[in-house]
């Protein structure tokens, strides 16, 4: 690296004027250890890569770290982080004129090439406006006719992106390691030609997993719903999206930027597999990361060990949808832990299914932290779990908390939900029924000195695009307070901690989630109402979201509460996940049915990914 490096001076000034009457302002300051900066002279394509989120979250976030590590790898190009400030921070940066700002170089990211966003999660749709407002940006995309900054989301929720279409100039669909630097590269030659931003976007919908909406109109229905999507030349009629075939090969980093403050997940993490073998009706991850993909033990191995050497970091986790449907996970953990053990590094391991929990897991893991154990039926009866395709047992959960009570564990939580598709009164009191058969297991196996305990989450179902139950109602507020109130009065023992979600967040995340582009409306008034982070309850505020729709003459209730048929045009039809609709529609029926359908290591379920992308890649998966 050069000795040119830059930072902003003359923003570095501003800070320092106000910036110790803010909390955190480690937050807002940049220089962590493993931050990249470059010399800005030598650099032909600046990215702002920004979570919608406060820093704590972003920073915590895998994604994040990955395409980081991947632009900067290329000596020419530049990416920086942005998240969202606190209210105490962002009043203090608008009174004092300073335009929201990437932390390498202190430069406001208007001046950058391209804006970032990555979309984990619909309740973030307002930080996003919140952002490039505060970015000294116009929020709808028609307002930027400029080439740069382009204004770019990729990430889960833009499997339908259609209620941000308004202020997206386009949107990564899929995995994002090679299509990035695809973009960054044509960016670069189009800077060099003077090209204009249509330029632009036209030939940019011509590469594989880009969705460019200026490009397609909708028509709608005299009901309201979804008439015809239609692409204009060039783009596809259909936008695929993209992903990484080896993913042995694909790019991981090699470091991670270390924070000054404490995140939500401060250590250090290694991607292990992607996708999922499983078939979970409601579960939209589940489906739109297929094809299931997994790394070599060797790779695991090197990528932790450079990891934790390079940034010091005394805990690694293993992340992926199910750690433990690695096909050789006992083989796995021991590799690993016979580097974690020799060197202090404690091994963490979220998100193991309750029907792989073996006594050969718990005694790789035998040195892990004690702390408590998440199992998640979803539902409290195995009727309904078969209705969800879940294919767990009572008998599963129950052997599972025998052998971790054996190994020294005394608490668990379980999660599940309320207002799945054919749920009964009867599947409700299962879920109690069930947590007290946790109990009654964790108090037989009960070691001296050690008080076992359950909790139970009930979360409001929420159906989501590209899952079985797409087609699906949302319960209604008073469904779910039923419902609730049904559990409680049912529940009779206080050992048994029961929480329960708020129906307004859930009610908000459905109608988004299936939404589309008049719904871009309310969120644009949603926003100049205030509105912004509302995955904090602190900031949430459901009544201006209520005005907003009502503003639009929109219901929320279109979105969320009404069943689809199944051959209604989807707001998001014109996107491919790789997963068919014939095989969504069979398996909504079968869910009706109370018939499950094997896992994909079991039997291939002809999903689509074959279809899509050839038989080699799920060959792999037994």
């Amino acid at each position: 690296m050069s000795e040119n490096l830059y930072k902003n001076t003359e923003m570095m000034d501003k800070l320092d004027e106000f910036l110790l009457d803010i909390q955190k302002p480690a937050r807002y300051i940049g220089g962590e250890v493993g931050s990249v900066i470059k010399d800005k002279s030598k650099v032909d394509v600046r990215f702002a890569f920004c979570f919608p989120d406060t820093y704590e979250i972003g920073m915590s976030h895998l994604g994040m770290k990955i395409l980081y590590g991947l632009k900067n790898a290329v000596p020419n190009y530049w990416c920086e982080r942005v998240f969202m400030p606190l209210p105490d921070m962002e009043e203090q940066m608008r009174r004092r004129g300073i335009p929201l700002y990437a932390l390498e170089s202190l430069d406001p990211i208007r001046e950058f090439d391209f804006i970032g966003f990555t979309i984990q999660y619909e309740l973030c749709y307002t930080t996003i406006l919140a952002m490039l407002d505060l970015a000294g940006l116009p929020v709808l995309a028609e307002e930027r006719t400029a080439l740069t900054p382009l204004v770019v989301g990729g990430g889960p929720c833009v499997c339908n992106a259609e209620p941000l279409c308004d202020f997206f100039d386009l949107f990564i669909v899929g995995d994002g390691e090679e299509v990035n630097l695809e973009l960054m590269r044509l960016m670069e030659r189009c800077k060099k030609e003077n090209a204009s931003k249509r330029e632009f976007l036209e030939r940019a919908a011509q590469i594989e997993g880009i969705y460019v909406p200026s490009l397609y109109k909708v028509e709608y229905n005299a009901d309201g719903t979804v008439s015809k999507i239609t692409a204009e030349e060039p783009a596809p009629q259909t936008v695929t999206k993209r992903i990484v075939r080896d993913f042995d090969k694909a790019y991981f980093p090699e470091n991670f930027v270390v924070p000054f403050c404490d995140i939500v997940h401060n250590r250090a993490v290694v991607e292990v597999l992607r996708g999922c073998i499983r078939g979970c009706r409601f579960c939209q991850a589940g489906y739109i990361y297929r094809p299931f993909r997994e790394k070599s033990k060797g790779t695991i191995l090197g990528q932790t060990r450079c990891l934790c050497e390079n940034t010091g970091y005394d805990e690694v986790s293993l992340s992926s949808l199910s750690t433990s449907d690695y096909k050789d996970i006992e083989g796995l953990l021991k590799t690993l832990t016979d580097y974690t053990s020799k060197n202090g590094i404690n091994l963490s391991l979220p998100s193991l299914r309750v029907d792989r929990f073996s006594e050969e897991v718990l005694r790789e893991i035998s040195d892990v932290r004690k702390s408590g154990l998440t199992f998640a039926p979803e539902a409290g009866s195995q009727r309904l779990r078969d209705v969800i395709n879940k294919n767990v047992t009572e008998q599963n959960v129950l052997d599972s908390v025998k052998i971790a009570s054996e190994g020294g564990y005394s608490s668990v939580k379980l999660y599940f939900m309320l207002g799945l598709p054919t749920e009964t009164e009867k599947d409700i009191e299962g879920i109690f029924d069930l947590a007290k058969a946790v109990i009654g297991q964790l108090t037989s196996d009960r070691k001296k000195g050690r008080s076992p305990s359950v909790s139970v989450s009930v979360s409001t179902f929420i159906p989501k695009p590209f899952t079985p139950f797409e087609f699906e109602p949302q319960a209604s507020e008073e469904e779910i307070r039923s419902k609730q109130k049904h559990l409680m009065e049912y529940a009779s023992d206080k050992r048994i901690t029961i929480s329960r979600s708020k129906y307004d967040v859930s009610l908000l995340e459905a109608v988004l989630a299936r939404a589309d582009r008049r719904v871009g409306r309310a969120i644009y008034l949603a926003w100049k109402k205030g509105c912004r982070l509302d995955g904090w309850d602190e900031f949430f505020d459901i009544r201006k979201w209520r005005e907003a729709f009502a503003e639009c003459g929109l219901e929320m209730s279109f979105y969320a509460n009404r069943r689809r048929e199944y051959d209604e045009v989807a707001p998001w039809s014109h996107i491919n996940m790789l997963i068919s609709r014939e095989f969504l529609i069979s398996e909504n029926r079968k869910a009706h049915e109370g018939v499950t359908t094997p896992n994909c290591r079991e039997k291939c379920s002809d999903c689509g990914v074959i279809k899509n992308v050839g038989g080699e890649i799920c060959r792999a998966i037994r």
